[in-house]
């Protein structure tokens, strides 16, 4: 094995596409190689692929993604691989992943397995499918939301559970002072933002993420502020179209077609926080983490959200102004009134940034190699 200092982290997820599980891979994949440690990951592949290898990483190329019987043909060639590779670490971040990974993992000698963590990203459904997540030496949670579940409906040690919250980049996350090229361009693409208080829903297209009450919301809203105007930033994956095409029905039901405006995916989603007044996060039932709370947090845009899951402990910690009552619409639109009006400072603890999940995620391997070293 390597030295404690310099790590080999073998990260092993479904693939590289848009998405907040693989925007964690890459940022902490880059965050390793810059602190000394080797960086190795295993995927399907995707788009992001060559920001990883730009960044310093190597992606080595597997079909670990499918949801089939027919992946576990991926497990001796995933037991070759670790032979070959020899990582101190391997970090699962997903179920299929983690089944190929652990079965080739376990008949290893013992004296040749690397330390296996996974990290719960989500509030997985109680299967014995979901169930590898917790075969792991170490888990990591990303949330207490997410902690609470895991030790609830799994049976799990809690002495090897680590709540860990998913880090931002400061880089890409901070609030600017003065308006800049970026939120000129925005306002030239979108002419209707100009002299307008924006008020900003962010997150796909999807009925339990709140797009239906953040119009109803905005119905309410525009009477009291004529001055505020809504934007409804996310795509609809292709399925699920139709939903996409009942908010804009919605919207022409309740008039509100020239003070909602849809803008689809985005890149530059961090220039929105800045430029908006208030973000919303309102879904109606628990989510694991929430990134966008923290994101816009992050960028100086005050959020308010429902009181439930994840999305809420950064509130919690951060800005318990944003808190509302969960599904009342009403009080949502009487709490950003009230930011309108005054906004409270806006400032988000260092463990929800990435030098702390770094900092923690690496302790937390330190800690299980030394415990292996030990036992062997």
């Amino acid at each position: 094995m390597a030295a404690p200092h310099s790590l080999r982290v073998l990260q092993v997820l479904p693939a590289l596409n848009a998405g907040g599980v693989e925007r964690g891979t890459l940022d902490f994949a880059r965050a390793l190689v810059q602190l000394g440690h080797e960086s190795l990951v295993v995927s399907n592949g995707g788009t992001m692929v060559p920001e990883l290898e730009a960044s310093g990483s190597t992606h080595i190329s597997r079909p670990v993604h499918r949801k089939s019987l027919l992946s576990f043909g991926q497990v001796r060639p995933m037991r070759k691989l670790l032979r070959e590779l020899k990582p101190d670490i391997v970090h699962v971040r997903s179920r299929m992943p983690a089944w190929i990974t652990w079965l080739a993992w376990r008949k290893l000698p013992p004296s040749d397995r690397p330390g296996l963590v996974s990290t719960f990203h989500g509030l997985y459904s109680v299967t014995p499918y979901s169930a590898i997540m917790a075969k792991a030496e170490r888990l990591i949670s990303i949330s207490d939301c997410v902690h609470q579940y895991m030790l609830t409906n799994y049976t799990i040690d809690p002495a090897i559970v680590t709540r860990i919250y998913r880090g931002l980049d400061p880089a890409q996350f901070q609030p600017t002072q003065h308006d800049n090229a970026e939120q000129a361009q925005l306002l030239r693409e979108f002419p209707q933002f100009n002299g307008r208080q924006l008020i900003l829903m962010p997150g796909r297209l999807s009925r339990w993420k709140g797009q239906l009450d953040f119009i109803r919301l905005m119905a309410k809203l525009a009477q009291l502020e004529p001055q505020c105007h809504g934007v409804i930033l996310g795509a609809a994956e292709a399925d699920k179209a139709h939903y996409e095409e009942e908010l804009q029905q919605l919207c022409a039901e309740l008039g509100l077609q020239d003070k909602i405006t849809f803008v689809g995916h985005r890149s530059d989603i961090q220039t929105f926080y800045r430029l908006a007044k208030v973000c919303c996060h309102l879904s109606s039932k628990p989510e694991p983490f929430g990134r966008t709370v923290p994101e816009a947090l992050a960028c100086g845009c005050p959020v308010v959200a429902y009181n439930r899951g994840g999305a809420a402990e950064s509130l919690q910690q951060s800005f318990p102004a944003g808190l509302v009552e969960p599904d009342n619409i009403d009080q949502c639109v009487d709490r950003i009134r009230q930011l309108l009006q005054a906004t409270p400072a806006v400032s988000l603890p260092e463990e929800f940034f990435l030098a702390h999940q770094v900092d923690a995620t690496l302790a937390v391997y330190q800690e299980l190699l030394a415990t292996k070293q030990t036992t062997v």
